[in-house]
């Protein structure tokens, strides 16, 4: 079972080294075997660099999932785990909220039935069986290698934020805790951050974390071409990453 760890990004050269060769070797193993990081890999990647995530398992039948479930504790959200599927929700390759082992069963099987019927093509490796996440306000970190400038991360608040108001700051890698701070303020919903009409002040300094963790990442591992975590629940106290995709190049 995988549980994201919040670490401080106070640490040494050699420190933040060792860091990234764990970093690298789940890249590196994607890449042997010439595909994609999957979605187990890609939050395995993010909690090895320190970024939260809910807790998680692969289950490869019902019943293993449901020996998951009441492990990790319910409500759960199951996922389809394939290479050859990027948008899980079009193909009916996610279920949220199942309460009991009942309904993991009935999700499970029917996860499997959906990508069979819609894409029989496509090479099932498992079903992520994972906590539901408290909901937050959402935030999304981002990561992107741009072949003229090079290593560049991105903040934005998420729903509408990110659809309509296209609310994004951006810098080049590396970046310092005090230029994350920067860029939450240049968001038109920072006050939401800083606690809004009677709302907890969020914390913002996890943020800041999560964000230099990010700029490390695509300093130091350019295997990776791109990296999106969306979204980012944050909380009074610490953040989650609910999903994480990461692109090879």
């Amino acid at each position: 079972m995988y549980h994201g760890l919040c670490i401080r990004y106070h640490v040494s050269r050699p420190e933040l080294q060792n860091i990234m060769e764990k970093a690298r070797e789940i890249v590196n193993k994607a890449l042997s075997l010439k595909r994609p990081l999957l979605e187990p890999e890609a939050k395995a990647l993010i909690n090895s660099i320190g970024i939260t995530t809910p807790s998680f398992d692969i289950a490869n039948d019902s019943e293993e999932a449901v020996e998951i479930a009441k492990s990790i504790g319910y409500p759960v959200v199951l996922k389809v785990i394939s290479p050859d599927i990027i948008h899980k929700t079009d193909v009916g390759g996610i279920i949220l909220g199942a309460k009991n082992e009942k309904q993991v069963r009935r999700d499970y099987s029917k996860i499997i039935e959906n990508i069979k019927r819609k894409i029989p093509e496509a090479k099932i490796e498992g079903v992520l069986i994972e906590r539901l996440a408290t909901p937050s306000l959402e935030v999304i970190i981002g990561g992107l290698r741009d072949s003229q400038f090079g290593p560049t991360i991105m903040l934005g608040l998420g729903g509408i934020f990110t659809e309509i108001l296209k609310d994004l700051s951006f810098r080049l890698t590396p970046v310092t805790k005090g230029e994350t701070f920067g860029m939450m303020e240049e968001l038109k919903g920072c006050p939401l951050l800083n606690g809004y009409r009677g709302s907890k002040p969020l914390d913002k300094e996890s943020l800041s974390d999560a964000m230099v963790s990010i700029s490390n990442l695509m300093t130091e591992v350019e295997e990776i071409k791109e990296i999106d975590l969306n979204p980012v629940f944050l909380y009074p106290k610490g953040l989650t990453a609910v999903d994480a995709r990461v692109i090879l190049g």
